[in-house]
């Protein structure tokens, strides 16, 4: 059959290798399934029931869950086949947020997963005149369950709604977290998002009936169009969240997973794990797991071993990094990485043992893949992303603000969007004509540069918008530095300051567990984090940590002083102050330069 809407995906996995486990999660410690029929009858019953509710094509509808599971899918199916509209929301957002979007948007309905998500929205609902009611997806008293909209009546009007449903039509609004403002709605159409999924075909290293572990929050671009992928190669996806993955009795060994995405947090969390293990052998098998940690520094995609090279990395891997891999259920084929730079050393320690990490780029506003790394040879490199997507076309954009070869990055495509909802003059500043061709700009700075055998990747060297520019008029690209840093198992977050300054310097929050541990092996007595990070040796060991990097940057990208902070930096505060870090987990720089200017100021007092 052919596929132009999003809705198509799964009638095209019933027609192709329909599964028993298409869709599951955990309910009351059980894992529990449904199958391609059961999803698509599910599917059905929600479109019936949303036309008895009075719903029309256009209209918008909201889904909000802390973790993915099987009702997502079905609602955003079963709405998309009647032509209404899915607006996902962040479930970490306030409830002021939840206003701006549910009036930009005039949402009719929304359906509310676990935990406050209810009381958030009906606390929002007052000043919603178009938020006309919410279902709650388990049991709650406040509102009717999910399933009471389901019918068996309308079924003839179902289809004749499917199939007025166009492809260039508009299927969903994602409200970008953005990092200073209001969120912006990315208008997608179904034509947007299938380009995209049927592009990374050729990524995909799995076989139909194989395993996915899905936990990234499908309101966001990039699990949400894995699911669709998911659905046309007929792997078999279970829900879950970041809470239990590791560990013997965690959800990595329950289900033993194929394939899953992830963001770069969630690795470099992985690692330090695995580090700090290490760090607790002694003897000689201490001496083996760094000696094989070690090895993995020369790595390269495709390099092939040989004579003693070749025995080092056999033995390695039957001691060491065969235990990584069990630790992430033995069967891993690839892991995707995205929404934020994956650091260098973590796609390199993880490929070399055999678990081979591939990074994507793009935006909410490119459906979202512009490049992707593939599994087969030369297919990928370390410290670029892609190749491109077969039917994208990347160019730089110099024009004179920038190094030679670099500059803005723009996209064309079928995955560029329709355009930010209800804001035609932001669509106008990012989207323009050249050639015949829509061209998106990205916001994000790189090169282009190729491989040994040719073949052409990109570069991302820094966030346009986030280039700070110093006392001297010098730019500084704060990312490249902040990733390099973070590959330190001691730093959990990093963020480089140095705007209209003399020189750069760093605000660090220390990896606690990571800095318990290291206290505890140089006879340092922990007492708190905030004392901890006062004690001399302690800030001695983050000196030393600065100075082992900074020759990797230019001069003036150097980090002459830095301040270890005990904060966390999260994506909701529980009490209501504004968050340090978008829903993506990328750094809200003005609030965070707010909260910490008397730390900035202290060392620029001199």
């Amino acid at each position: 059959m052919e596929i132009s809407r999003l809705f198509d995906f799964i009638y095209y996995q019933q027609e192709k290798l329909p599964l028993e486990k298409a869709f599951g999660d955990k309910r009351n410690g059980n894992w529990v399934y449904l199958s391609t029929e059961e999803i698509i009858t599910k599917v059905n019953k929600v479109s019936r029931g949303l036309l008895a509710l009075g719903v029309l094509p256009g209209d918008k509808i909201s889904i909000i869950t802390y973790k993915n599971r099987p009702e997502w899918v079905i609602m955003d199916l079963g709405m998309q086949q009647i032509g209404a509209i899915n607006v996902p929301v962040y479930p970490t957002i306030s409830s002021g947020e939840y206003e701006y979007i549910f009036n930009d948007a005039s949402v009719k309905l929304a359906f509310c997963g676990s935990g406050d998500l209810v009381q958030k929205v009906k606390n929002a609902q007052k000043n919603v005149p178009s938020l006309q009611q919410i279902y709650a997806f388990d049991a709650n008293p406040e509102v009717p369950f999910w399933e009471s909209i389901f019918s068996d009546a309308g079924a003839d009007e179902v289809e004749k709604r499917k199939a007025n449903v166009k492809a260039d039509e508009l299927a969903t609004i994602i409200y970008t977290s953005g990092t200073t403002g209001n969120p912006k709605g990315v208008m997608l159409s179904h034509t947007n998002v299938v380009s995209n999924i049927m592009d990374v075909q050729e990524v995909m290293p799995l076989d139909p009936g194989e395993k996915v572990l899905s936990f990234l929050p499908l309101c966001h671009i990039f699990e949400r169009a894995a699911s669709y992928a998911y659905m046309y190669n007929s792997f078999s996806v279970t829900f879950t969240g970041t809470d239990n993955l590791g560990g013997p009795d965690g959800d990595l060994m329950a289900i033993k997973p194929h394939f899953f995405t992830t963001v770069p947090r969630l690795l470099e969390k992985v690692y330090e794990k695995i580090y700090n293990k290490g760090l607790n052998l002694t003897g000689i098998k201490k001496g083996l797991f760094f000696w094989a940690l070690k090895l993995t520094d020369d790595y390269e995609f495709d390099k092939t071993y040989s004579g003693l090279a070749k025995i080092k990395m056999a033995i390695a891997d039957k001691l060491i990094f065969s235990k990584w891999r069990e630790a992430l259920g033995g069967n891993i084929k690839g892991i995707l990485t995205g929404a934020a730079p994956c650091p260098l050393k973590m796609a390199k320690i993880f490929s070399a043992a055999g678990i081979p990490i591939r990074e994507g780029y793009g935006l909410t506003e490119t459906s979202p893949g512009l490049c992707v790394g593939r599994y087969t040879p030369n297919g990928a490199l370390l410290g670029a992303v892609g190749p491109t997507l077969s039917s994208v076309e990347i160019k730089i954009d110099n024009n004179g603000e920038y190094r030679e070869g670099e500059g803005e990055i723009l996209a064309s495509g079928p995955n560029i969007m329709m355009g930010y909802y209800n804001k035609p003059e932001e669509t106008a500043e990012m989207i323009f004509e050249e050639g015949g061709k829509r061209w998106l700009r990205t916001g994000d700075v790189g090169k282009l540069v190729k491989n040994a055998t040719g073949r052409e990747f990109l570069q991302i060297t820094d966030r346009k918008k986030e280039l700070l520019k110093t006392s001297g008029g010098k730019y500084v690209a704060p990312a490249v530095v902040e990733n390099k840093l973070k590959e330190d198992f001691l730093i959990e977050q990093l963020m480089v300051v140095g705007e209209s300054k003399k020189f750069v310097s760093a605000l660090i929050i220390p990896a606690e567990e990571a800095l318990r541990d290291w206290c505890q092996h140089h006879d340092i007595t922990w007492t708190t984090r905030a004392e901890i990070i006062r004690h001399p040796q302690v800030l001695d060991k983050f000196q030393r940590i600065i100075n082992t990097y900074n020759p990797q940057f230019s001069h003036i990208e150097q980090i002459k002083k830095f301040v270890l902070l005990d904060a966390d930096w999260e994506p909701m505060k529980a009490d209501g102050s504004d968050a340090e870090l978008t829903p993506t987990m990328k750094l809200k720089r003005r609030v965070i330069a707010k909260k910490h200017s008397d730390a900035i100021d202290s060392i620029y007092a001199d």
